[in-house]
């Protein structure tokens, strides 16, 4: 793989993921806070834990997204398309390191 090589971009993957299981913590923290006992505040806390829900469940996908590249990583077939066993292409992998696919596969 020419460019970025494949030990960079898992290391920006290991930190992308450590990152991430951070914001996952401090999402679980504040939805695990007490609630305000006043009808309007209330509201306002359910619309802000529908929010951090959502970001939770965006971290998780991603997590997982992240795991399964790093365990390409380790099995040596990072950067071999799972559909049709050709080469991503690096651009591609330098814009989106968990790419599990090649762009024509991706579609």
């Amino acid at each position: 793989m020419q460019g970025t090589t494949v030990d960079e971009l898992a290391e920006r993957l290991r930190a992308r993921r450590q990152e991430l299981v951070g914001r996952m913590k401090r999402i679980e923290t504040d939805l695990e806070r007490p609630r305000p006992r006043d009808d309007e505040d209330r509201a306002t806390e359910a619309e802000n834990d529908e929010v951090l829900e959502d970001l939770g469940h965006a971290g998780q996908r991603e997590l997982a997204a992240i795991d399964a590249a790093l365990n390409r990583v380790a099995a040596g077939t990072y950067g071999i398309c799972l559909s049709c066993g050709e080469q991503i292409a690096p651009e591609r992998l330098d814009a989106v390191p968990t790419a599990p696919r090649c762009r024509a596969c991706a579609g």
